[in-house]
């Protein structure tokens, strides 16, 4: 079984785009039917967040935690417990591309990290933040960039790694630095398709939205 691993915390106003795109991934074709889960796990949702994610087929665990390393963490293990072979990790503020599991596991690797495309700026960032951002970001294979929203494992590197730590921010980082102590082969692709908000209202301190803030407040 594939295991898709999504965090949320108060995400209401994205989940319904974020939740279709993971079910339209769990069908694609290539996949040849193996059984794909996809995992909500709610953390400390004061919003709709619930309620939406109880309208679709998928499963979901609820915490109070407020923490995305945690969240992470306990997701993971819930779905290893339930068989997944492969956890592939997104945001609930992102769309993962139909072919997003296809293009991850056809890397034949242990491990995946994919890049962000980010779609429709915010009006605080004006264009010469979006330059600076481009100039710096390598949206191609290759590149060093690690993100929770595009991210794959093999259930057995994300064991022997130690798994997702309960940190507030960098969970996905310290995670790949330990799965490159550990040995195992890591692709840096461009393949696996992701789709982001330019949101600033981040919802974990120092994560994605808190560099694009950064970018917007630089000369």
């Amino acid at each position: 079984m594939i295991g898709i691993l999504i965090p949320a915390h108060n995400e209401e106003e994205r989940l319904d785009d974020c939740l279709r795109a993971a079910l339209r991934a769990a069908t694609h074709a290539m996949l040849a039917g193996e059984q794909v889960e996809i995992l909500i796990v709610l953390d400390s949702c004061t919003d709709r967040s619930a309620e939406i994610v109880s309208r679709y087929p998928v499963l979901a665990l609820s915490i109070n935690a407020r923490n995305v390393g945690l969240a992470r963490a306990i997701g993971a293990q819930r779905l290893l417990e339930r068989g997944a072979r492969w956890i592939s990790c997104s945001d609930a503020d992102s769309r993962v591309a139909d072919d997003w599991l296809v293009a991850q596991l056809g890397l034949g690797v242990d491990a995946v990290c994919g890049t962000l495309t980010v779609e429709h700026w915010h009006d605080s960032i004006d264009e010469a933040a979006q330059i600076r951002y481009h100039h710096h970001y390598q949206a191609c294979d290759g590149h060093r960039h690690i993100h929770g929203a595009n991210l794959g494992i093999s259930a057995q590197a994300y064991k022997r790694a130690g798994g997702f730590q309960a940190l507030a921010c960098d969970e996905d980082v310290h995670l790949v630095r330990q799965l490159e102590r550990s040995g195992a082969s890591i692709a840096w692709s461009h393949r696996p398709q992701v789709v982001t908000s330019a949101r600033l209202d981040s919802r974990a301190r120092g994560g994605f939205g808190d560099y694009l803030r950064q970018l917007a407040q630089s000369e």
